[in-house]
């Protein structure tokens, strides 16, 4: 599958970025000026900025431009922004992800779940279960619920490689927002024999409901790594 223009132009402006081309703490060319280089429109230079800025990269100033932000000490290859809305195998590329379905099943939604998907109890519900490898490395354990009639047509194929790919560039769906929820917990069964935890591993979970642009909860999620494979962060940048 072909990379997406964005994707595209935003690692050519990483690899700038990387190689000195824009400077730590200078103004990057305007959105306009990119897009004329790339042959493209703003609205896709701007998501190829928001995902650079999400990762740490960059920072936007109103009324001044797009600034490099340069290197971050406590910076890790193993960050992941917690605002991210974009997915993992987008995130590293689909050519590292290997997804292994656990378990993939229609159900009637429980009460906490009708809560959660803000679903009736007679509204059926995928329940998914995915552990997803990284370059060969078990990374996440993923626990999802999703409302069928939003999700159509999903399938074991389609939880191979990405979701989001699905929801976004089949479906035309448009996420609205998400509540997220970070927290540690002790490693249970699945976690050790899954992610190779041991007994006395700490666990991050993440915790999330995320709804379309139209209100509509399209997703109730866990996902779990053990406490040394993944970090989240969050790019804070005061623009007044």
């Amino acid at each position: 599958m072909a990379k997406s223009k964005y994707l595209v132009i935003a690692d050519e402006i990483k690899k700038r970025i990387l190689e000195g081309v824009y400077p730590a703490r200078e103004l990057m060319p305007d959105q306009n000026s990119l897009a004329k280089e790339f042959q493209v429109s703003r609205m896709t230079v701007k998501k190829s900025l928001d995902r650079l800025a999400s990762s740490g990269l960059i920072y936007k100033q109103s009324g001044l431009g797009t600034f490099v932000l340069g290197n971050i000490p406590i910076k890790a290859a193993g960050d992941t922004p917690a605002n991210a809305f974009n997915g993992l195998t987008e995130q590293h590329g689909a050519e590292k992800i290997e997804s292994k379905v656990i378990s993939f099943e229609v159900k009637f939604p429980s009460v906490d779940i009708q809560k959660r998907l803000d679903v009736a109890k007679d509204s059926p519900v995928y329940e998914i279960i995915r552990l997803r490898i990284v370059e060969g490395d078990p990374l996440i354990l993923e626990h999802t619920f999703m409302p069928v009639n939003l999700v159509p047509g999903l399938n074991e194929e389609i939880l191979k490689s990405s979701i989001y790919e699905y929801l976004h560039h089949e479906l035309k769906l448009k996420f609205g927002g998400a509540y997220r929820k970070i927290r540690a917990c002790l490693p249970d069964e699945y976690d050790k024999k899954y992610l190779n935890a041991s007994e006395h591993d700490p666990m991050l979970e993440f915790e999330e409901i995320v709804w379309l642009n139209n209100g509509k909860n399209i997703e109730y999620s866990t996902s779990r790594n053990r406490f040394d494979k993944r970090s989240y962060t969050v790019l804070d940048v005061n623009d007044f």
